[in-house]
């Protein structure tokens, strides 16, 4: 099952573009990760939010039927209903059932700014959730930043494994010949040979989990990433300004409250507009035709109307506290992100400084480590020194060349992160 799976995901990789270098795996992610579609759908929402407030201009039209029945109408007095009896003319009174279909047309003509201020909300709010997206994918940059790091680091451990291999390789035949001389004992090159047997095994987890990372970080970015190269980086001179896209958040967030600020002021305005009325039924405007005979007609009214909402005053003072508290809650969000962020640079600073110290004696250290152990492997040729002493060497040189790799990588990684901590990632 293991080896159908790994198969499948060979299969899988091979129709897949490569990237080898650190920027072209996070513009890949970029490009893979399923919620970059929302930037396209947050700029329709918005789109069709505003083109929907921006149809309160149109005319609004509404059509009704009703059928109703009454307890009581209006009726005329019984001393006229008795003088117009007199007189020959029948009065019936309106019917206690009542019947209309009609429409109402209103034309908003000033509005006091509401609907251009809703607008503005809606567009700024669509700011927050492009400027929210932005933030995702630049996490999005920092995970691809973590994992391609193990990665090279990984890849430098195998290539060191292998010279460890080759140099244990090496000692063994050689030992092997001076067995065979009888100038060393069995026991000396079965300990190398042990020793390599450990090294081959330690390669061979290396390795594997080079696979798995390998194969997390293509699925993750949508490419094959097999060989991954050390990124060049300039430093900084001195701290630009920052330039992370958590600030446009926040930004974002504020003109959302000035836009709603804003619309706290249409509320308080008169709004003016046109009507029209008209419908079929009974009864009509004409009452006290309707009242001296039952059947339905077409009635219209136009007009002009003119709305105030004085009620807004009441909560004016309110609504207006309420968003002076939510701005200072977003400048605390915002006083907190920097604060965290630069506690988040002079720590990385500091391990750059840290791994740049290390690095200036890794080449001193390495080159003293190789002396010892040649001068070791020297005297072994002459059966002068004991195997495990040449072996305690040989390892130690080895772990010279992996620190010496650690803090390059480790360095490399920090340059980058300080990058990151600034927002000038994509720069």
């Amino acid at each position: 099952m293991k080896n159908i799976l790994l198969s499948l995901s060979v299969f899988l990789f091979m129709g897949m573009a490569q990237a080898q270098t650190l920027e072209e795996c996070q513009q890949a992610a970029e490009k893979h990760y399923p919620q970059i579609c929302q930037y396209g759908l947050i700029e329709k929402t918005t789109n069709l939010t505003v083109a929907n407030i921006a149809k309160g201009w149109l005319p609004q039209i509404s059509a009704s039927a009703q059928a109703t029945y009454q307890s009581d109408v209006a009726a005329w007095p019984e001393t006229m209903q008795g003088m117009m009896q007199q007189l020959g003319v029948p009065i019936k009174g309106l019917s206690k059932t009542q019947y209309r279909m009609g429409v109402d047309v209103y034309q908003l003509v000033y509005d006091g700014g509401a609907l251009q201020a809703q607008q503005a909300v809606a567009r700024s709010k669509g700011r927050v959730e492009s400027a929210q997206m932005e933030v995702n994918l630049y996490a999005l940059r920092q995970r691809v930043h973590e994992m391609y790091f193990s990665l090279l680091l990984l890849s430098e451990q195998i290539e060191l494994n292998k010279d460890l291999q080759t140099l244990l390789s090496a000692n063994a035949q050689r030992l092997e010949v001076m067995v065979k001389g009888g100038i060393a004992a069995e026991s000396d090159w079965q300990s190398v040979k042990a020793e390599l047997l450990t090294a081959v095994q330690q390669g061979i987890a290396l390795q594997s989990h080079q696979r798995a990372l390998q194969q997390l970080l293509s699925v993750f970015c949508g490419i094959e990433v097999q060989h991954p190269k050390k990124p060049a980086f300039q430093l900084l001179s001195q701290r630009p300004q920052l330039e992370r896209p958590e600030l446009r958040v926040f930004e974002s967030q504020l003109q959302v409250l000035e836009a709603q600020e804003k619309a706290l002021k249409s509320t308080l305005l008169p709004k003016f507009g046109f009507l029209a009325q008209g419908f079929y039924g009974y009864p009509g405007y004409n009452m006290f035709e309707d009242m001296m005979r039952h059947r339905w007609s077409l009635n219209a009214m136009v007009g002009a109307k003119l709305t105030w909402n004085l009620s807004a005053f009441y909560t004016r003072k309110n609504d207006k506290a309420k968003i002076e508290l939510q701005r200072k809650i977003i400048e605390n969000h915002r006083q907190t992100f920097l604060f965290n962020n630069q506690m988040q640079q002079i720590e990385t600073e500091e391990n750059m400084r840290k791994y740049r110290e290390l690095m200036k004696n890794d080449a001193v250290l390495l080159q003293l480590r190789t002396a010892v152990r040649k001068a070791g492997e020297s005297k072994l040729a002459h059966g002068i020194i004991a195997i495990s002493d040449l072996l305690r060497d040989i390892n130690a040189e080895t772990a010279a060349r992996v620190q010496q790799t650690i803090h390059e990588i480790e360095w490399l990684k920090q340059v980058h992160q300080q990058y990151i901590m600034l927002g000038l990632d994509k720069e």
